[in-house]
């Protein structure tokens, strides 16, 4: 199985290589595009413009080329907004033109409309059909075939026993086949998530909720707003608690700072998502793929990221483990501090 990493900018992409990213996938939105339609209607489900998750440059993506060429680990590029205006197609048509005639031939695609127009425009490419898209079953993969698919990304709420179910039905022979393993869990499936994934709001699938029944009486509206109060109440004492730490690892820095030691006090294996324990059985069901999510994230914890999951593939490979494997996993990988962030 190959690792498949997400990056933020092209200085990333050495280290998520040495790290022993397998593959690379990345978002580009050029300046032309934000120009007329802004971050709200971004190119590819991330509406950011502060902080490094995209790559706005056509001489940007010439320098990854030549890395590319020199490390031979291969960029897949992510176009994989949920729909877009018909005005559109056009523009992103000529931006994936663009982006072919560098040596880029890998996008990941969510709108099938977009397919259907890179077909019927003559656009020789490989299309990812992103987990985004949320194909579902073995029928639905049945009609994607029809459009040259060369791989599948299951979404998050994809169970194992699904995917097996997809991979062993599928006619077609030679077909790539990616998971979610680390990071971004979500309690959404993406393509029914309409959240934004913007700078200025914390991500509406970030925020902690719990299940509660109101009643039509007064007092279960009291109870709710019981626990905003306390749900803000802890966000606040947390954000205290984590400036004291900071503080703590560099008393001469009035604010902190940040140190490796201060990051090694916020990394956590699998955190906001994890399937180490689960790769054995996506390793049985056909998975050729696992994606860690990072666009975005500190490419610090991303090196750790790959390095804990190339050490799992390892292990897995390792006959006289691999029975034991998610006993193994647990004690020695994770040191018995499991997340509890569990994708599968």
């Amino acid at each position: 199985m190959k690792i498949v990493a997400g990056m933020g900018c092209i200085d990333d992409y050495i280290k998520l290589v040495k790290a022993g990213a397998d593959e690379v996938f990345c978002g580009y939105v050029p300046y032309e595009w934000n120009k007329k339609y802004g971050s709200l209607f971004p190119l590819n489900r991330r509406e950011v413009l502060y902080y490094n998750i995209q790559i706005n440059s056509l001489e940007d993506m010439r320098i990854l080329k030549k890395m590319v060429d020199f490390y031979k680990v291969p960029v897949n590029i992510t176009f994989n907004y949920l729909y877009y205006l018909e005005e559109q197609y056009e523009m992103i048509a000529n931006i994936i033109k663009d982006l072919i005639s560098i040596g880029f031939n890998d996008f990941i695609v969510a709108d099938i409309a977009l397919i259907l127009y890179l077909k019927e425009r003559n656009i020789k490419c490989s299309i990812h059909l992103s987990g985004e898209c949320a194909e579902l079953n073995r029928f639905s993969m049945e009609f994607f075939n029809k459009l040259n698919i060369s791989r599948y990304i299951f979404h998050r709420k994809n169970t194992i026993e699904d995917m097996k179910s997809c991979i062993r039905s599928n006619k077609v022979e030679n077909l790539e086949y990616e998971a979610f393993i680390l990071n971004e869990r979500c309690h959404y499936t993406g393509a029914f998530c309409s959240s934004l994934h913007c700078d200025e709001m914390i991500h509406l699938c970030k925020v902690p909720y719990e299940l509660l029944r109101i009643d039509k009486n007064e007092s279960s509206f009291c109870e709710v707003d019981k626990r905003i109060e306390s749900y803000y109440k802890d966000i606040n004492d947390k954000d205290k608690e984590e400036l004291y730490i900071e503080n703590q690892s560099d008393p001469e820095n009035e604010y902190g700072s940040e140190s490796e030691e201060g990051m090694e006090v916020s990394y956590f294996i699998g955190e906001t998502g994890c399937g180490l324990c689960s790769l054995k059985k996506l390793k049985k069901a056909g998975i050729t793929h696992l994606k860690v999510v990072g666009r975005g994230n500190s490419i610090e914890n991303m090196e750790k990221d790959i390095k804990s999951l190339k050490k799992a593939i390892a292990i897995l490979d390792n006959t006289e483990i691999s029975e034991t494997y998610e006993e193994y996993i647990k004690n020695k990988l994770l040191d018995g501090k499991c997340s509890g962030q569990c994708y599968y």
